[in-house]
């Protein structure tokens, strides 16, 4: 056998075990009460407290070997962890802890004429698994996230971050073990091999219910078109501002300039201001100019070019671009009606504010904006479970069926129908 072939057999081999064990480990989880799960989590905490300086230094091999490779300023910075990002993590993991169990909620109930009481109640989605690249936090959040809510989860992080990863993933299996748990509850794939990424998508539809995949356009792409099993997910965080005319001038530039630059390389991060026609000789000049001050490039349309000698003019491909970077495209646009059709048309269905203080214009972009999440007077960069009081998120989805926006520890269950009766039989 020559060595390709054998690699491919040696990561088959490994998936599959981990597919088995993750099975065996969604049966026990599904008869454990919330209070376990929630001593895992509590315990993880701590051990995550304990243990900063380990995952620090894990972090630090994998930012050397980054910046070896050159990756991008926005990459380093999500690959990036401190004190204050693990302490963050420990809060989310605490926050999650507090959250309700969801497993078990009786969604609905009705009786029946014939007697029957019928209940919609909810219950884990089973075996889950994970695609993520650089973030190495996403362990946490994801590794948390599934556990609460009664599911198993198969984690594969970017080979960027397989060291601070590995680090994270360790505090989770001590929780785990801290409260009987079996540590297949949160598994990790221990290889940087990218054949692990193909097997999980096309080789384990006997043991996943869901893939969710968190990272840049190639990789949620590829899970999309490669995978065996339902996706929850989104391709790009092409997201919007809109300046209308009755927006606050001080307001309209403070959330322009955090919905652009408070951290450029998430999915909730601005790309494109919006600014209506008649508040561009008020507007747009103090607004660009502070993101220009900011060190953040501008591209604009032919009418915003002129506001400034540092503008750039915009082509047609960056009205589509998702920059994960310090550079945004503005551009002018005719009042709301305007606005919802340049999201419509260039849009990617995730996150889109408006700046205004006409209340019937706000309500008229809430409402005509399809997008999974739409904010008044407020940036886009609160595009986030955590924000959301949902503790943590995976990842934000655009899909429409099944889970949108934030996906939280409710939108990672389903339900099943409990029918009461009492010796009902069907004429």
């Amino acid at each position: 056998m020559d060595e390709e072939p054998a690699q491919r057999h040696e990561i088959g081999v490994l998936m599959t075990q981990m597919g088995e064990a993750a099975l065996a480990a969604a049966r026990m989880l599904a008869n454990t009460d919330g209070a376990t799960r929630d001593r895992a989590l509590a315990a993880a905490a701590r051990t995550l407290e304990q243990r900063a300086d380990d995952v620090l230094a894990a972090n630090a091999v994998d930012l050397g070997a980054a910046r070896e490779k050159g990756l991008s300023k926005a990459m380093l910075d999500r690959l990036a962890l401190d004190e204050t990002r693990i302490a963050a993590m420990v809060r989310g993991l605490d926050q999650i802890v507090e959250l309700p169990d969801p497993i078990g909620t009786v969604i609905a109930a009705w009786r029946r004429p014939n007697g029957l009481l019928i209940q919609r109640v909810r219950v884990p989605l089973g075996v889950i698994g994970i695609i993520y690249e650089s973030r190495p936090n996403v362990t946490a959040d994801a590794g948390a996230l599934c556990l609460k809510s009664g599911n198993v989860v198969i984690l594969r992080g970017g080979s960027e971050s397989h060291h601070s990863s590995g680090a994270i993933h360790a505090c989770l299996v001590a929780g785990l073990e801290a409260a009987g748990l079996p540590p297949a509850c949160i598994q990790r794939v221990p290889t940087t091999d990218r054949a692990a990424v193909g097997y999980l998508l096309s080789g384990m539809a006997d043991y996943l219910d869901v893939i969710v995949p968190r990272g840049g356009k190639s990789l949620i792409a590829r899970v999309q078109q490669e995978a065996r099993v339902p996706v929850i997910g989104h391709l790009e965080g092409n997201c919007h501002v809109y300046v209308d005319r009755s927006a606050d001038l001080n307001m309209a530039r403070e959330i322009v300039r955090n919905a652009k630059l408070r951290r450029t390389g998430i999915c909730g991060a601005a790309e494109t201001v919006l600014f209506d026609r008649d508040c561009v000789a008020t507007h747009a000049g103090p607004v660009l100019r502070a993101l220009l001050d900011a060190g953040c490039e501008v591209r604009a349309d032919a009418e915003l070019a002129t506001v400034d000698q540092r503008v750039l003019r915009a082509t047609e491909d960056d009205w589509y671009t998702e920059y994960l970077d310090a550079v945004i495209a503005a551009g002018v646009v005719d009042g709301v009606e305007g606005a919802i059709e340049h999201i419509h048309r260039y849009g990617s269905a995730h996150t889109e504010t408006i700046v205004a203080e006409d209340v019937v214009a706000a309500e008229r972009f809430l409402a005509g904006v399809d997008s999974a999440i739409v904010l008044h007077n407020a940036s886009t960069q609160f595009a986030d479970g955590g924000e959301f009081g949902m503790g943590a998120e995976i990842g934000i989805s655009t899909d429409k069926f099944h889970a949108r926006g934030p996906v939280g520890v409710e939108q990672l269950t389903s339900y099943k129908y409990v029918v009461r009766g009492s010796g009902q039989t069907r004429p």
